[in-house]
């Protein structure tokens, strides 16, 4: 017998997947680093890095989307749109925090 997430499963690897993102925006350690710890020589190595999260992001938000699980309380109207339009581009990079300083940067 299947069960469907729920809900709050759902929304947690939101959180996970946007903390995910945000960690490799900022070069902070992520899984992909363990993954592919070799990665870390080549130059391109961050650009593969933001693909994967965005990219992970975009799945869990996809699957929100297909079971009527909200997930822009998570984000700012800004960034909401962002994933909205799934294209990772230059401004996405540039502009996700907002602010260079803002305080949504993550910790660690």
């Amino acid at each position: 017998m299947v069960h469907e997430p729920s809900a709050q499963y759902l929304q947690e690897k939101v959180a996970e997947a946007k903390v995910h993102f945000e960690r490799a925006l900022d070069c902070k350690h992520t899984e992909f680093d363990d993954l592919y710890p070799y990665m870390i020589e080549h130059p391109q190595f961050f650009w593969y890095k933001r693909y994967v999260a965005w990219s992970e992001l975009l799945t869990v938000v996809k699957l929100c989307n297909e079971l009527d699980v909200s997930w822009r309380h998570q984000f700012s109207v800004t960034q909401a749109e962002y994933i909205d339009k799934r294209v990772m581009s230059a401004k996405v990079l540039d502009y996700w925090f907002e602010k260079n300083d803002s305080k949504e940067h993550v910790g660690h």
